[in-house]
């Protein structure tokens, strides 16, 4: 493994995506890991620029190949994970790895990373909020969204596994928290 790494995790709906949105704009010098996952697009989602769609049959196939550095059955039958591929090809464009993972799969990459990587978990102000902006998205029944959270009181839970903890009341000022956060971490 080679250069630096950033790795954001918090619950769905914490925010994260739109937290690594706006740090990529800001930040020319990270580039995102695009994860690989079993199952199907969402909305808009594009292969290849959101996630590696691989359905079951293909991601199945890529952990024989031992083409993971992680992955994770996040939810019952839905897999997904950080291909070898991925992190080669950013460092080699001289640039530094920025994940928007799970929670379960941020605490695997900081284990494997080590000090090569800074781990930021994103946590909501609190679940009621969570709940609230699980259903504004309108993307998942109110089963997926009352498992969301279920599962989100378990990974809030894991927080302190993580080096960095920022709340998203605000989301302006969690970007520019983790913003300077990320600035000190890349100088050193």
């Amino acid at each position: 493994m080679e250069g630096k790494c950033i790795i954001i995790s918090a619950p769905s709906g914490a925010g994260k995506t739109t937290i690594v949105r706006a740090l990529l704009q800001e930040m020319p010098q990270l580039a995102f890991s695009i994860s690989a996952c079993s199952r199907e697009p969402r909305g808009l989602e594009m292969n290849g620029v959101d996630y590696y769609f691989l359905g079951k049959e293909g991601f199945a196939q890529q952990i024989e190949a031992n083409a993971f550095v992680e992955w994770e059955e996040v939810y019952d039958g839905m897999f997904y994970g950080t291909l070898k591929s991925e992190l080669a090809r950013i460092w080699k464009e001289g640039k530094i790895v920025i994940f928007d993972v799970d929670v379960v799969g941020g605490i695997h990459l900081k284990q494997i990373m080590k000090e090569k990587a800074l781990s930021v978990f994103i946590q909501p102000p609190s679940l009621d909020e969570l709940e609230r902006r699980l259903k504004s998205r309108n993307t998942d029944s109110l089963n997926k969204i009352a498992m969301r959270v279920a599962k989100a009181e378990k990974e809030i839970e894991q927080a302190k596994d993580f080096d960095v903890i920022v709340v998203n009341d605000q989301l302006e000022l969690a970007i520019q928290t983790i913003r300077s956060t990320i600035s000190r971490f890349i100088e050193l």
